[in-house]
């Protein structure tokens, strides 16, 4: 054995209760699992009372850029993750060409930040994985973005597409599953995603489906129309016969309150009608995305230079008001802007600064002009790279959730901006301290199943997942009394409590509370197969 951690109460991803039991590390693996005391060799390691579960997985992730920026990840490993799913919601950096890069780069500058000096050394699903492979803190995987492929086979246009690009579409698909993506994402209320139809969604998923993939939708609407919008989701899936996983499956806005029975009922008669639905959430109440998210779908049509052109013509303006303020944008799920609930949370522009932290209606107030007007000229202001929070979640919806059959963990975590939003530091450790210890929506060999076996099932990782003689050796080892999430809204980057050690591919990111700087990572490859 390389290392034998001694006496944890081990919960092994299934949910079955905890038992106490050595685990052996050797080679990157779990070489043998026995009882306590059983095992010799190596490094021990003495976990009496704290508990060992495997690596977690983060379903929904946000850190296509900054994994490789910053490649030791302290947000993630130091709460215990192992693995996360990058190319979410529809918009990521590959596959691309020179002119869609640099569209993105500007889109997702208020997600991912566009860091100066980079390099942006590939184009193809493959080469951005390869670039993973010169070494990252934890194992990534990919899906291909719906949004980013219609821009390279479309353009930016609001209009359905012709057969020559559909079979583009496809190809493209095809190639990043061949290249090693586990399926297909959209940003169905990103532009110029949401640009595409029910049935060209069909069309597209049949391709991962047949490839052994999932599709992973950030829907049409969390706010107005989302029962509607699950429900779209659901028959893209059976028309398709595509497996199912709503990203950030959350009932959002004053209008959903306490709805989150439908979106379930919904789901249930699905599954047990034998649709494959997988679901995440992340725990807590905010949302965030970048701040020209809101504006109506034609505003950003063509992309930025347009898009600005829009926001600096006083009739168009007012058009774009009307949308946000009287009637509910789609951008902004169908629902009247409530600017109280818009917090601004990261610029670029350190003559906006004292922006952050802020709501825009009460940083309108302080500037003495309208919400509306402060938000356009912020957007203006900024070139689009503007980030916010959302204030529009609702606790009973997020408990009803999470309870669900089919949950997994996701933070959607944003790792840029001045105030990120916590759940890009917190998620994991928040559902252990807040939903297991503190409040008891799930028993804890539950909850660790939901973060762990259920997630490595979707994503066909046969090896991940599960603390088995033989899988990767992806574990952590936390104080079930004290691991806890210490990043709020005010201090957001802060790691958390209780997470002892993190060990990934069988090598220490997190030892004795501190980060090591490992980069043990690498790229999963579909079906579920690192290099």
């Amino acid at each position: 054995m390389d290392t034998v951690i001694r006496g944890a109460q081990v919960a092994d991803g299934t949910g079955a209760p905890l038992t106490r039991q050595d685990v052996g590390l050797a080679g990157g693996r779990i070489a043998e699992v026995a009882g306590p005391g059983s095992l010799t060799g190596g490094r021990v390691l003495d976990a009496d009372g704290q508990v060992l579960s495997p690596g977690f997985i983060d379903m929904h992730s946000h850190s296509d850029l900054q994994l490789l920026a910053r490649p030791d990840h302290l947000a993630k490993v130091s709460q215990g993750v192992t693995t996360e799913v990058l190319g979410q919601d529809g918009l990521s950096y590959a596959p691309v060409d020179d002119t869609v890069l640099a569209a993105l780069r500007q889109q997702l500058a208020g997600w991912n930040d566009d860091p100066p000096g980079f390099d942006w050394n590939w184009r193809s699903v493959g080469e951005y994985l390869d670039r993973l492979d010169r070494g990252i803190a934890v194992n990534a995987a990919y899906l291909v973005p719906q949004g980013t492929v219609r821009m390279l086979a479309v353009g930016w246009a609001d209009r359905p597409a012709t057969e020559t690009e559909l079979a583009r579409m496809k190809e493209l698909i095809a190639t990043g599953m061949a290249e090693g993506a586990f399926g297909l994402s959209s940003g169905l209320t990103y532009t110029p995603g949401m640009y595409a139809s029910t049935e060209e969604l069909v069309q597209l998923c049949r391709v991962a489906g047949e490839r052994g993939g999932y599709y992973s939708p950030h829907h049409r609407s969390y706010g107005a129309g989302a029962l509607e919008a699950f429900a779209e989701m659901v028959e893209v899936s059976r028309r398709s016969g595509c497996p199912l996983h709503l990203a950030h499956a959350t009932m959002n806005f004053s209008v959903n309150q306490g709805k989150a029975p439908d979106l379930l009922q919904l789901l249930d008669e699905a599954l047990d009608d034998g649709c494959d639905i997988t679901l995440d959430t992340y725990p807590y109440l905010p949302g965030a995305t970048y701040l020209s998210a809101l504006l109506p779908s034609w505003a950003t049509e063509g992309g930025l230079a347009p898009t600005l052109a829009r926001l600096s013509d006083p009739d168009t303006r007012e058009r774009i008001r009307a949308a946000l303020e009287e009637s509910g944008s789609d951008g902004a799920h169908g629902v009247p802007i409530d600017w109280a609930a818009i917090e601004i949370n990261g610029v670029r522009r350190a003559e906006n600064a004292a922006l952050v932290g802020h709501s825009v209606a009460d940083s309108a107030r302080s500037a003495g002009k309208p919400p509306a007007q402060l938000y356009f000229d912020t957007l203006l202001d900024e070139q689009l790279g503007t980030s916010c929070l959302m204030h529009v979640g609702h606790e009973e919806n997020v408990q009803a959730i999470m309870r669900h059959r089919t949950h997994t963990g996701g933070s959607d975590g944003l790792l840029v901006g001045d105030r990120p939003h916590p759940r890009a530091w917190g998620t994991f450790p928040r559902y252990l301290a807040r939903y297991v210890r503190e409040l008891g929506v799930l028993g804890l060999a539950d909850c660790v199943a939901h973060l762990t076996g259920r997630a490595a099932r979707r994503l066909g990782l046969a090896d991940r997942g599960l603390i088995r003689p033989g899988h990767a050796a992806d574990l952590v080892l936390f104080d079930p009394d004290t691991v806890a999430d210490t990043a709020t809204f005010a201090t957001p980057r802060q790691p958390a409590a209780g997470i002892s050690h993190v060990f990934v591919n069988g090598v220490a990111a997190i030892a004795d509370t501190h980060p090591t700087g490992a980069l043990a990572g690498h790229s999963l490859r579909h079906p579920g197969r690192g290099r």
